[in-house]
């Protein structure tokens, strides 16, 4: 049986996972939007790209969920986009409105899908999605750690001149300024990275790498990062329908695990058929858990607001 991917949302993010999952040949997939003939035209143009390319997937547009039935993961990538001065957490309330919907939906039609969010600010609505989807904690997850990591990754990889494939990196924590990439396990093939740079070096890294996006965004002036967002969301595509069990940073649904209870932070998980199968919890020092109790408590409180009763 042929598996089926469905993307919410078909901006930059959205079609580049489309485009992603077909160069790969990982599922067929769906490209959904509100904005008619938007999907449809990207979709036909990534479907007339297949003999170029050498793919052979369905790749489709629709304004509704129908043709969405019954697929195995579900992309939400759908919300406005950062603009120059804003914070991912000045994205709460207008991306819940469409978070939301689109979760329902996305339960009802695919009850048995895997949902990897992406929208910002992606904690907050992984969580939305989790609640209104009714889905368990293993099926909900979010696209987070892997960019973090992935940035500075490359960072650090530039600053060295080294190849990316040599640098092994963790970023824990929320999707946002409070991340905590974990230095103490960071090295270049083996070698720690506190022996080849030094400590104002490395903090400058880490602080690019917590910027990374509103990097991005202040040198588009009109949108944000899609490129590396997609790739990383389309990593966990193929962990989730290949079984491949990658443990990767991601945000998932804590339940005490690093002292935190019922909020999605980044952490490393086991990646495989059934969603989120592990939660691998390291061992962190004072100051590493300090940091990542700092950035579970700045989700709570978007977490809060959307809980608040309407005025």
């Amino acid at each position: 049986m042929r598996r089926k991917v469905t993307v919410i949302g078909a901006g930059n993010v959205g079609a580049n996972c489309a485009l992603r999952i077909a160069d790969r040949e990982l599922a067929d997939v769906v490209l959904v939007d509100i904005v008619e003939g938007v999907p449809q035209g990207k979709g036909l143009d990534l479907l007339q790209s297949g003999p170029v390319q050498g793919y052979d997937v369905l790749v489709t547009g629709a304004n509704n969920y129908e043709p969405t039935a019954n697929s195995d993961v579900v992309v939400i990538t759908a919300g406005f986009p950062r603009k120059p001065g804003m914070s991912r957490d000045d994205l709460l309330m207008a991306n819940y409105n469409i978070v939301k919907p689109a979760s329902e939906q996305a339960a009802r039609y695919s009850p048995d899908a895997i949902l990897i969010v992406v929208s910002n600010p992606l904690d907050a609505m992984c969580w939305t999605a989790f609640k209104v989807s009714g889905f368990g904690k293993s099926r909900v997850v979010g696209m987070a750690g892997i960019l973090d990591t992935a940035r500075f990754r490359t960072f650090i990889a530039r600053e060295l001149e080294v190849s990316v494939e040599n640098i092994t990196a963790m970023v824990l924590g929320g999707h946002g300024d409070t991340m905590v990439p974990l230095v103490r396990l960071t090295n270049v093939s083996g070698i720690p990275l506190t022996e080849l740079l030094d400590s104002a070096t490395i903090a400058r890294l880490v602080e690019r790498t917590r910027n990374g996006g509103a990097e991005i965004v202040k040198l588009l002036k009109t949108g944000s990062a899609y490129y590396a967002p997609s790739a990383a969301a389309v990593e966990m595509v193929e962990s989730i329908l290949k079984d491949k069990k990658k443990v990767l940073p991601c945000s998932a649904y804590l339940d005490g695990e690093y002292g935190v209870h019922g909020v999605f932070v980044g952490v490393p998980v086991k990646l495989g058929a059934g969603g989120v199968e592990k939660i691998y919890e390291i061992g962190l020092t004072p100051e590493e858990q300090a940091q990542f109790g700092k950035s579970a408590a700045s989700v709570q409180e978007l977490i809060d607001v959307l809980n608040r009763p309407a005025a």
